[in-house]
């Protein structure tokens, strides 16, 4: 799950697998993307000349690519002649997000949830952004949250936001119903171990196969402080478009001194209920093999 601390100002580190272009690359429309995806990473507003280091173009390039993206809505100055994203574009971004389907049916289970147990609520999915390499979803992408109705302390996750596939229970639980056999961990792993989050994280192909195995045992998947310490949850599937092949998963986070991991897995069809027709169907009860008398 994404980390309690409050999140400090500064850019925002790039997604995995996400490379800035390099200025040789950039033309025309390309080149005025690169700096709207760049500005991005600064919530606090960047200056004209930070813009320029960093994006490595012309400052007059940068500035006439500002220029554009101020006219369109989707960039604006601060009263310290810093820039930011515009009132435009984040008013698509969240008309895009409110309208899309999943976010709708998706929406009143996770109000539910969160004030179920008190904690924070989340959907989210494999990132279908960083396949290039052909280990594709190394990163989760939260696409829904909600917060609980009281507590101090909560999760500052945000819609948007990511985190390594292996170290969370919802993409171990998507990984899943992917990798079906040790040669396939084997493959999406490929020769360096995986980023380990904490000293709980699962970062070989052998552990995560045998943690993938018990996943599809017991239909649920559990976070026990692997991505980060004091931070459990337990993910079921979501299924919006296909009763085979699961669309994403909903996450319930808890903080371990107030709802241990044990708390979410004895309340784990109470979970299942909940997702009401988004479940995943009903595992068929194994056969009788026994002889009739």
């Amino acid at each position: 799950m994404e980390s309690m601390h409050a999140q400090g100002a500064g850019p925002t580190p790039l997604p995995q697998g996400v490379d800035r272009l390099e200025d040789s690359r950039l033309v025309g429309s390309d080149r005025v993307l690169a700096v709207l995806k760049e500005l991005a990473r600064y919530p606090d507003g960047a200056a004209l000349d930070e813009l320029t280091r960093v994006i490595g173009s012309p400052k007059p390039t940068v500035h006439r690519a500002l220029g554009a993206l101020r006219r369109a809505g989707l960039a604006d100055q601060d009263p310290r002649g810093h820039y930011v994203l515009g009132d435009e574009l984040l008013r698509m971004a969240f008309a895009h997000h409110e309208a899309r389907p999943e976010h709708v049916r998706v929406r009143p289970v996770l109000e539910s949830l969160a004030a179920r147990f008190g904690e924070t609520a989340h959907y989210a999915v494999l990132d279908s952004s960083d396949g290039r390499d052909g280990r594709g979803g190394r990163e989760v992408v939260y696409r829904a949250k909600v917060d609980p109705p009281t507590g101090a302390v909560r999760l500052t996750s945000t819609i948007g936001g990511r985190n390594p596939t292996h170290a969370t229970a919802v993409g171990k639980l998507l990984l899943s119903s992917r990798l079906t056999s040790l040669d396939d961990v084997r493959s999406w792993v490929g020769e360096e171990p995986l980023p380990r989050r904490t000293e709980r994280t699962l970062c070989t192909a052998e552990a995560l196969h045998a943690e993938l195995e018990r996943i599809r045992g017991q239909g649920f998947a559990v976070d026990d402080q692997e991505n980060e310490v004091g931070i459990n949850c337990l993910a079921l599937a979501v299924h919006t478009t296909s009763s085979t092949t699961p669309s994403g998963a909903v996450s319930i986070s808890g903080l371990t001194y107030r709802t241990p991991l044990g708390a979410l897995v004895a309340a784990v069809d109470d979970l299942r209920r909940a997702l009401g027709d988004l479940a995943a169907p009903p595992r068929p009860a194994p056969a009788n093999t026994q002889e009739t008398p």
